[in-house]
């Protein structure tokens, strides 16, 4: 059971590098380079848990010497959301920017959306094996159509920004990167705001349809780097190629 349990745990995080990897059709990254990044990944785990400790502890402090509590049944979730969604999305960020951004092999805006994936799958999937080895079956079914997509499409919105900052005007890289830091998360903690309201059950639809959202944005960016690419033929034009084949068929 326990090897079953580990290959749930796992699978998703592959299947969804492995997709990315394929989209990336113009100019593939090197292989080690993306297995690195997979584990560099995994390692902001631990960037997270000391960062996420670091912050328990200033806020006990804080509220012994002031007095002052985050209280109420929507407020506290929503400051608990942001600050694991922006303790999280900071731990990839850092490696993303401090790794994968200065290679000379990231060129293409793509190239911000695929390692920024690969190195969100590697922290999902560590995190992954901490809840699955937990919570079991039910729990490893659950999150393989939920967190683990999640943490994906928090990796596009912010590769995509990141990979802008890579290619666009010297005075704007600073901007898109603080743009994919934070849009990286606030999705993620929209997504998390709805599953701690736990006064509140039945909102854990909202959790699904902030999912959905970033699905779908995930597409569009997906799309548009593609589109975009230096690498792109000038002379392709993919719907007209389409166009033909249906013909000939």
């Amino acid at each position: 059971m326990i090897f079953i349990l580990l290959a749930l745990a796992v699978a998703p995080g592959l299947a969804i590098a492995i997709f990315i990897y394929e989209k990336d059709k113009l100019d593939k990254e090197p292989l080690h380079l993306l297995v690195k990044s997979f584990f560099l990944g995994a390692l902001s785990v631990v960037v997270a848990i000391l960062l996420q400790e670091a912050g328990k502890f200033a806020y006990g402090f804080l509220s012994v010497l002031t007095g002052l509590q985050l209280g109420g049944d929507v407020s506290r979730p929503f400051w608990h959301a942001f600050a694991v969604g922006l303790t999280e999305e900071w731990s990839k960020y850092i490696f993303l920017i401090l790794f994968a951004f200065p290679k000379k092999e990231f060129n293409e805006p793509f190239d911000g959306i695929t390692y920024a994936v690969m190195i969100a799958m590697g922290f999902a999937t560590l995190e992954n094996l901490f809840y699955v080895t937990d919570g079991g079956l039910e729990v490893a079914i659950l999150r393989m159509f939920t967190a683990v997509p999640a943490h994906a499409t928090f990796a596009v919105a912010m590769g995509y920004f990141v990979g802008l900052a890579k290619f666009r005007h010297q005075y704007h890289i600073s901007i898109y990167k603080f743009t994919g830091l934070m849009g990286a998360t606030l999705l993620h903690a929209l997504y998390d705001f709805f599953f701690f309201l736990e006064n509140y059950p039945f909102m854990a639809v909202g959790g699904l349809f902030a999912l959905g959202m970033g699905l779908w944005l995930s597409v569009r960016a997906i799309r548009l780097h593609n589109r975009n690419s230096p690498f792109h033929p000038i002379d392709f034009h993919p719907h007209e190629e389409l166009t033909e084949k249906s013909n000939v068929e």
